[in-house]
């Protein structure tokens, strides 16, 4: 093997993730399955590919020339002359020694390919900036007035920072393992660390563990290193810390794990290997990387391959030779851009495809749930349980639930027989639901929700991560800036497609750090939208920061349609406002006598500022402006620069308006008029000044008493400042949804919650997180504002509550997908692809990932027993087989507004109506336990040939003669779910 080729290799190897084998997780486990087919591609096919490609030119042209050197040869002889003298056989054998040697070229190829790929290439991601050479780069450019470019803008954000806040994993009994970063650094006034250094994880030496009861602390840092300082060496000593300061009552780490390069690897070992791992490797996923590898081959190769210069039209055999070899590089390069595609491009489909719903749940006011059940709730310990922790109430029997109406029920405590009994009572599911929260990465949320929510968002608010250095995304390719801007990307442009049209708004909450960026990327998102900021300023007299300029201020963004005049400030107690009565325009299309009618003097008394009458213009260009005889002031409205205004009335309006005092005199001599609305708003003001706002003072204490424990969510908004939002932009409505997919720790829910109660409104909310903090945090303070308004140290001052039910889902990781795919060819593929080599390279280069996968990634056995599928859930790190919620999903995928929900022994019904208006049931059966004969008696029973006529579809798993229940008068259409299911969850349309 040559230098070259090991260089190449190298490249490779780093490229496709070989030497990474010891990580098993996402998709290092996907190319740990294929670590031998990928070595035989690089290491075989890949360089025997090669030098046929060149050998195909070369040989062909070499062959020619030997056979002409031959009969010159013989030429020379025949006519008795040393053939060596002749300059026919001089300028063959020429011709021969400067044509390229196969080697040479083969060398030069191996190096260009190591070339091109790594400079694209680090750490685990392909960096999409064109690089003219090196140090220089050029961005792409289609005459935009404005470009907002960053190095990973044509990427998905795949990880966020909960990776690096919670990683754990369970030993013996109860006993827990936790890595928790106890600080994270980031440079002060810069975007990326100093050049010779990088970011590295240590431990923290101060306080390497911490016993928390059965947990196991094992403290990190996340600091700058110099370059030379390698992850290696630095993971070795941490072990090596452990080592020593791990209490012997969990030495069960360091049991074995063993892998077949590593046979010593230890338990803590290799959880320590993938924790910094997976903060390391795979935060980007390309969104064309097949596109953008062969756009950038080409201008490689027109860049520093193909030189001009160097093109010698005197010697058609060299020019060949670089033709040859500029063929071989764009051959081979496009098998590896078409292998790198694959991998790429496969797991861009397992990051688009719909996410499974793992588990629904509901948390319900006990005024909503019919008396019959009491018995069984006051008899169920562990809701008990819940009720004395949450809401210090001690529940014994029936009778006590009576007295207290808000407390919430959550159905995570009952069976699933006793829930589905209990939401068959709601006859308009969907409807009662309050609230909706999703325990889930945000951007697979999103894309699960569109269908159902759809253009039904009037509000979408989030408080992202805002970057500074107090508060970091832990980014990785030195692009702090660039990482963060892809997240937000990825997530507002997805948001977008569930506002309302008409007055739909976004407002992102930003600090000074990251506010330009932000606003140009909604510039350029939403340019069907008006843009404005606002300036919160929650520290009246104090401040934040320690160097020149005190930090007291934060922003909001918004984004409303454009022309919509819909942002409103807080109501006028009085009911009244006030407006300039001026208008600017000449009103040219309502004219009367040569000038506008709404061009007239106001006579106002100059001492009492009363106004006394209209004083219509004469006819022409010629009016008086100076005072009436009476001395009285004419008042035009006459711009500042002497041009003609209108008045906002025409005159005879404007006498109507004077009869009913509407309009008056300033003292200044400017004609106002007077708004007489019930409930006057004036436009949104530009700045919100009040401590109100202070998300420390105001947020941290309120989160402190509700909670009854400090630190448990580190920068909670302030309510009120949500409030704000909510209340500017549905105003006075009785109604409203707000969608927070940055949830936090629920301030936005608590918002909406506060604003029903104090307004009597029937505002909704979305929320969706996915933070450890989701249950311990996020959920019970939702719980708790539902209960009462007033807290102290954890413990309720009241129980004026109100009636509220909120359904919560979890569903299923981007990892979760990648770590349930196994791949194996089916015994036809295997043998087909065993007897032909060719088949072999072009299964491997296109096809494996997708063929193998498919009976994994979507087993159409899960629908034949749909309530009890199961997939391996990442709980605590552990893959745990857990069940999934197929129904729910169903719903998500066909839009469905859930009516109503009832069971009947194996088979469920779901009712409700699609975005687009089809009323729809779906029933769902156990195959292995419920018969034709089953269904046709259920459906019968329940849907007589009224009901059923109700329907436009029903849909249904399995094989089935539902069309033989048509009757005469039904129009539904019935659909297999089983197809839709498919179709819907692998739709991956991209924004």
């Amino acid at each position: 093997m040559t230098p070259q080729y090991e260089k190449l290799q190298k490249v490779l190897n780093e490229i496709f993730e070989l030497d990474k084998a010891d990580l098993d997780f996402g998709i290092y486990r996907i190319i740990n399955q294929k670590r031998k087919q990928v070595n035989n591609f690089l290491t075989k096919s890949l360089p025997k590919q090669i030098r046929e490609v060149l050998s195909e030119t070369q040989t062909g042209d070499k062959a020619q020339l030997e056979t002409e050197l031959a009969q010159a040869i013989r030429n020379a002889e025949s006519l008795g002359v040393d053939p060596e003298s002749t300059a026919k056989v001089k300028d063959i054998r020429s011709r021969l020694a400067a044509a390229t040697n196969v080697d040479a070229l083969e060398q030069e190829v191996y190096s260009h390919l190591a070339s091109f790929f790594k400079r694209y290439y680090k750490e685990g991601d392909f960096i999409s900036m064109r690089r003219y050479k090196k140090d220089l780069y050029a961005i792409p450019y289609e005459g935009e007035e404005v470009k907002l470019y960053w190095a990973n803008h044509d990427q998905y954000y795949i990880k966020t920072s909960e990776n690096f806040k919670n990683y754990a994993f369970k030993i013996t009994g109860e006993k827990m393992v936790r890595f928790q970063l106890k600080e994270a650094s980031t440079e002060q006034n810069n975007n990326k660390t100093q050049s010779d250094q990088e970011r590295r994880f240590a431990i923290y030496e101060e306080l390497p563990v911490e016993v928390d009861g059965e947990v196991l602390n094992i403290n990190f840092t996340y600091e700058p290193y110099t370059k030379s300082v390698k992850q290696e060496d630095l993971t070795k000593k941490a072990l090596d810390v452990i080592k020593t300061a791990v209490p012997n009552t969990y030495s069960d780490i360091f049991v074995l794990a063993p892998t077949e390069k590593n046979s010593a690897r230890t338990l803590i070992e290799k959880h320590l290997n993938d924790f910094i791992s997976r903060n390391t490797f795979d935060y980007f996923i390309h969104k064309d990387l097949g596109g953008f590898l062969r756009r950038e081959l080409d201008f490689y190769i027109k860049n520093e391959v193909l030189f001009i210069d160097d093109i010698d039209t005197e010697n058609p055999i060299a020019f060949a030779a670089q033709l040859s070899k500029i063929k071989a590089l764009k051959v081979v390069a496009g098998r590896i851009i078409t292998f790198l595609a694959q991998i790429e491009d496969f797991q861009k489909k397992l990051w688009l495809k719909k996410k499974f719903v793992i588990s629904t749940n509901y948390c319900i006011t006990l005024d909503r749930i019919p008396d019959k059940y009491y018995s069984e709730i006051a008899a169920n310990e562990a809701q008990r349980i819940e009720w004395k922790i949450l809401f210090d109430v001690t529940i014994n029997t029936a009778e006590d639930m009576k007295a207290e109406p808000f407390l919430l029920l959550d159905t995570k405590f009952f069976s699933d027989e006793f829930k589905d009994k209990l939401t068959s009572e709601f006859t308009d599911l969907d409807e009662q639901c309050d609230g909706l929260l999703i325990s889930s990465e945000n951007f697979q949320a999103l894309n699960l929700l569109e269908n159902r929510f759809c253009k039904m968002i009037d509000v979408v608010y989030i408080d992202p991560p805002y970057n500074t250095d107090a508060t970091p995304i832990l980014y990785k390719n030195n692009f702090k800036d660039s990482s963060w801007l892809s997240l937000i990307e990825n997530r507002i442009s997805r948001s977008m497609v569930f506002l309302n049209e008409d007055c739909g708004t976004l407002s992102v909450a930003i600090d000074d750090i990251e506010v330009d960026y932000l606003t140009n990327l909604i510039k350029e998102y939403y340019s069907q939208y008006e843009i404005h900021r606002v300036i919160v300023n929650h520290y009246p007299g104090s401040g934040t920061g320690r160097t020149n300029v005190s930090r007291t201020h934060e922003y909001n963004i918004f984004a409303i349609p454009k022309h919509g005049d819909i942002l409103r400030g807080a109501e006028k107690i009085d009911g009244e406002r006030e407006r300039n009565f001026r208008r600017a325009g000449t009103g040219e299309n309502n004219y009367r006598n040569g000038r506008p009618n709404s061009f007239f003097s106001i006579i106002v008394d100059k001492v009492t500022f009363n106004i006394i009458g209209l004083e219509e213009p004469p006819i022409g260009n010629n009016y008086p402006t100076e005072d009436t005889t009476d001395g009285y002031k004419r008042i035009y409205p006459i711009g500042e620069d002497g041009s003609e205004r209108v008045w906002s009335l025409s005159y005879e309006g404007a006498l109507g308006a004077l009869k009913n005092e509407m309009l008056f005199c300033s003292r200044h001599f400017t004609i106002l008029r007077k708004y007489n609305d019930e409930k006057a708003r004036d436009l949104l003001q530009s700045v919100w000044l009040s401590t109100k706002f202070n998300a420390t003072s105001n947020g941290t204490n309120l989160l402190t008493n509700i909670l009854g424990k400090s630190g448990l969510f580190s920068y909670p908004k302030s309510v009120f400042t949500i409030k704000t939002v909510i209340d500017a932009v549905l105003q006075n409505s009785k109604g409203g949804l707000v969608l927070d997919y940055f949830g936090g720790s629920g301030t936005t829910a608590h918002a909406v919650i506060h604003r029903n109660r104090t307004n009597t409104t029937s505002a909704k909310y979305i929320l969706v997180e996915m933070g450890s903090y989701f249950n311990s945090v996020t959920k019970p303070r939702i719980m708790k504002v539902i209960y009462s308004d007033n807290w102290r140290s954890g413990k309720p001052l009241d129980n004026i509550g109100i009636s509220h039910m909120f359904k919560y889902q979890v569903l299923e990781s981007y990892e979760d997908t990648l770590n349930n795919l196994i791949f194996v060819p089916t015994p036809e593929q295997a043998s087909v692809l065993q007897f032909n080599e060719h088949l072999q390279d072009e299964y491997l280069l296109q096809y494996m990932l997708d063929v193998e996968s498919r009976e994994h990634l979507f087993n159409i056995q899960m629908f034949r027993d749909p309530f009890n599928y199961k997939l391996k859930v990442t709980e605590n790190n552990e893959l745990v087989d857990t069940r999934v919620d197929l129904v729910e999903t169903f719903n998500y995928l066909i839009g469905l507004h859930v009516k109503h929900i009832q069971r009947r022994k194996d088979i469920k019904l779901v009712e409700g109506v699609t975005r687009d208006g089809q009323r729809t049931l779906v029933i769902w059966r156990n195959l292995d336990t419920t018969s034709e004969d089953d269904l046709d008696k259920v459906f019968n029973k329940l849907y007589d040939s009224i009901r059923s006529n109700e329907f436009d579809q029903i849909y249904i798993n399995g094989d089935h003669h539902l069309d033989n229940l048509r009757r005469d008068e039904s129009t539904f259409k019935v659909k297999m779910i089983e197809e839709t299911f498919f179709n819907k969850m692998f739709n991956i349309s991209e924004l």
